[in-house]
């Protein structure tokens, strides 16, 4: 709704740094998860930028958080403790310390590798701690295994992605020395629950206090999930809502409500716009509160056998103004410039007006240039 407050490579990062976190997925249909998230909130945003800012300026990192995610370098002593956890369970792999040296000494020697271009050889029982969940008898190559542990370790960091292949290096070399060596600057295990809890509200803009998938990868039961909202609370950090028709409260940051009251107010640029969200956006991290909110039923086709499938592959959602209108699916083939929109599925109650194609129309061209694609196919149309 409204203009961009995000603009270029700038704004890229300030949208991280304001989420929190991005999810990362290799899946490459339209753009991956990370460059679509930023597509649809940065004005004049290319799938460059988020490559420079990773690789190049260094000010953000591919690490765990949600799952496998992006986030700003200046976070890494919060993840301390995913850090420290994977150590230790590191010692618990056969193979892996003596490994670990005879890869650090490589990598010092030559520079970045990968797994094919690491010399190590076999494979050994070894599970990514990145989850700590799995099947932790199951053997995998060696040199993916010890080059994984090291990241996960925090001694590596990614060096740059050819595709989905990615190259490690030393991340002493990217980092500064008094970062790296700076601890978590949460004093115990809640505290720092709490700092997670309040990033991901911030992420999702509104959260409930309830099992989400909002909050992947935080460790919360229910008990300790309940502490940390009421301790946010008590702190003034949050604000509790209540929304028409919604049985439970929702929380947001008290930093964000300037924004709600401008909003409120008619103070703020309420002009529709139309973007097209990621499947991971951090909007639709609990697609049961967006379904109570906005009355969106959004599922992730991508696995789902194709006989099962409602809609298509791989569908991102329609927002326009202040409600979700439906689903589109298009595939970019940048090697011969053309995106194709295989269907778009509008809501029910949707009315396809002429304002609303012409709307479409350019948000399509809007997305194709993203794509680095010149020319559209419109299998929706007739």
């Amino acid at each position: 709704m409204g203009k961009h407050i995000f603009t270029g490579k700038s704004g890229a990062l300030a949208y991280v740094r304001q989420a929190g976190c991005i999810q990362y997925d290799p899946v490459d249909v339209c753009g991956r998860n990370a460059e679509l998230t930023l597509q649809s909130r940065v004005k004049g945003f290319r799938k460059q930028m988020l490559h420079e800012l990773l690789y190049s300026d260094r000010a953000l990192v591919d690490y765990c958080d949600k799952e496998l995610s992006i986030w700003p370098v200046e976070d890494w002593p919060y993840f301390e403790p995913y850090r420290e956890k994977s150590k230790a369970l590191s010692n618990t792999f056969a193979g892996i310390p003596e490994l670990a040296e005879k890869a650090i000494a490589c990598i010092r020697e030559n520079g970045p590798v990968s797994s094919d271009t690491l010399p190590v050889e076999g494979e050994i029982f070894w599970h990514s701690s990145m989850h700590w969940s799995g099947n932790w008898n199951k053997k995998s190559k060696a040199a993916r295994s010890v080059l994984e542990q090291l990241y996960t370790d925090g001694v590596l960091l990614i060096h740059h992605k050819n595709g989905t292949r990615k190259f490690y290096d030393l991340a002493e070399k990217y980092i500064d020395p008094a970062l790296l060596a700076k601890h978590n600057p949460c004093k115990d295990r809640a505290e720092w629950l709490c700092w997670r809890v309040l990033r991901r509200i911030g992420a999702v803009g509104l959260l409930w206090n309830r099992r989400s998938d909002a909050l992947l990868g935080v460790d919360l039961d229910n008990r300790s999930r309940d502490e940390a909202f009421l301790k946010l609370l008590d702190d003034g950090r949050i604000l509790e809502l209540q929304v028409e028709g919604i049985r439970f409260p929702v929380y947001m940051r008290s930093c964000d409500m300037p924004l709600l009251e401008s909003l409120l107010c008619g103070a703020s640029d309420t002009r529709k716009r139309m973007e097209f969200l990621a499947p991971l956006d951090p909007m639709l991290w609990d697609r049961k509160l967006i379904e109570a909110l906005f009355g969106f039923r959004y599922s992730w086709e991508i696995y789902t056998p194709p006989e099962k499938r409602k809609y298509g592959y791989y569908t991102l959602p329609v927002l326009y103004g202040d409600r979700f209108i439906g689903r589109i699916e298009a595939a970019a083939d940048p090697k011969k410039s053309i995106l194709t929109v295989r269907n778009i599925w509008y809501e029910p109650d949707v009315r396809k007006t002429k304002a609303l194609k012409e709307t479409t129309d350019k948000t399509v061209s809007r997305f194709s240039a993203f794509n680095l694609c010149k020319t559209i196919i419109r299998e929706d149309q007739p």
